[in-house]
């Protein structure tokens, strides 16, 4: 047995396709130790291992002709007619190859696709809240009450836009860092009712910090708006500094 039929036998094996006795001629090689037989084997193993990426690349025109040759030459001899299930398994392994590189591909997409999705919601919601602003402003009923610092914060400023069916767009500066464990809450005063929350918020490091105000029920005219400084989470009732206040 020649060097070539032991190549072709060692690629046959390697993937599973040799028929009976030409498996038992090639594993009596592999048995007695013969180097081309265990040589051919291993780097055929190997080769296996870089089908995926292979499948890729577009063979070069030397191995199409090459093959075209030895099927123009005639008939194969009995022991390599094997090699044909060598080939199918082959082309097999690089379709699935081409499928495994697919997928990746489509998976990297589709999160792409996903975070474009994502960032697609969040400049709606940006979109609605400014359209809620516009609408607030120019609607006659809108009360603008501006709220000025007091001792903690002299000189903290905010102005509340007050619409007691759409809500309200509040906005501060001048405000210093919450203390860990902190935020700001802002209240509603309507008479001599209780204050109502009208949510919490924070500050970034300039000191400004904005809230989007939701209708509160039961709350339609305010008589003044204040913000004081409460556990973060917020509290039913007030129990911390006033930070800011402003009477409409």
């Amino acid at each position: 047995m020649n060097r070539e039929e032991i190549g072709e036998l060692a690629a046959a094996y390697a993937l599973g396709g040799l028929e009976a006795a030409d498996r038992a001629r090639f594993e009596a090689l592999l048995q007695t130790g013969d180097p081309e037989a265990v040589a051919a084997l291993r780097a055929f193993e190997g080769t296996l291992a870089d089908l995926a990426a292979a499948a890729r690349e577009t063979p070069p025109p030397a191995v199409k002709a090459a093959l075209m040759e030895r099927i123009a030459a005639g008939p194969l001899p009995r022991h390599r007619r094997a090699i044909w299930p060598a080939v199918l398994s082959g082309a097999m392994a690089a379709g699935l190859a081409a499928i495994v590189v697919g997928w990746s591909v489509s998976s990297t997409y589709e999160k792409r696709l996903d975070a474009l999705a994502r960032d697609a919601e969040q400049l709606k919601a940006e979109l609605r809240s400014q359209q809620t602003v516009i609408a607030i402003l120019r609607d006659p009923a809108t009360q603008v009450v501006a709220l000025a610092g007091q001792a903690p914060a002299p000189t903290a400023r905010a102005r509340m836009m007050w619409h007691e069916k759409a809500g309200g767009v509040f906005v501060a500066t001048g405000l210093p860092a919450a203390p860990a464990g902190k935020a700001y809450q802002l209240w509603a005063i309507a008479g001599s009712n209780a204050p109502v929350s009208a949510g919490v918020f924070s500050v970034d490091a300039s000191g400004a910090g904005s809230l989007s105000v939701r209708p509160l029920p039961g709350v339609t005219t305010v008589n003044a708006f204040a913000v004081t400084l409460e556990p973060a989470g917020g509290l039913p009732a007030p129990s911390g500094e006033m930070y800011l206040l402003g009477k409409s």
